[in-house]
């Protein structure tokens, strides 16, 4: 395999949670895709707020061009169960192999099972849940970045009943 790339992709998410599967669309002229394409694999990386400069800066330089790992200072670490590398800077990755590429136009969305999950470990708690309020993780949407992190609810919190007090007995 070549020289692995970092590629910023707008768009990506879950979409099944049995097996787990997630997406990501690629457009057929940028480098990665070939890449992508001949491996059937990839690692989604989530970024952080710290990191951001150097996301958009991957998103703007093409790998045609330059070794953006070392452009931005980024290390590898090899994946536990794919061939592709994961981003060491980054908090959580996602490790990825393709089951269906699919094109529908400008972009191909390449289908994936998620088979490997990487977690720095300074994020997990004592009871083993992921902290993932405290990665600074970043997000992008119609050309802007966004620092993510504040919980605003849990799943179902608007349907659960409120506990009632206990009358006082005295």
């Amino acid at each position: 395999m070549e020289n692995p790339n970092v590629l910023t992709v707008a768009w990506t998410g879950i979409c099944c949670t049995r097996p787990p599967m997630t997406y990501i669309s690629v457009r057929p002229e940028r480098y990665s895709y070939k890449m992508i394409e001949e491996s059937g694999e990839f690692v989604i990386n989530l970024t952080t707020s710290a990191m951001v400069k150097y996301t958009d800066l991957c998103g703007v330089r093409s790998g045609r061009n330059v070794d953006k790992f070392k452009l931005c200072g980024f290390h590898t670490v090899p994946a536990q169960k794919i061939s592709v590398p994961l981003i060491e800077e980054c908090p959580v990755s996602l490790e990825c192999r393709v089951t269906e590429a699919k094109h529908l136009g400008s972009h191909t969305m390449f289908l994936a099972e998620i088979v490997g999950i990487d977690v720095d470990e300074k994020y997990i708690d004592s009871k083993g849940k992921l902290n993932l309020q405290q990665c600074g993780l970043t997000a992008y949407a119609h050309g802007e970045y966004f620092s993510l992190g504040r919980k605003t609810g849990d799943f179902g919190y608007s349907v659960r009943k409120k506990r009632k007090k206990p009358k006082n007995s005295a």
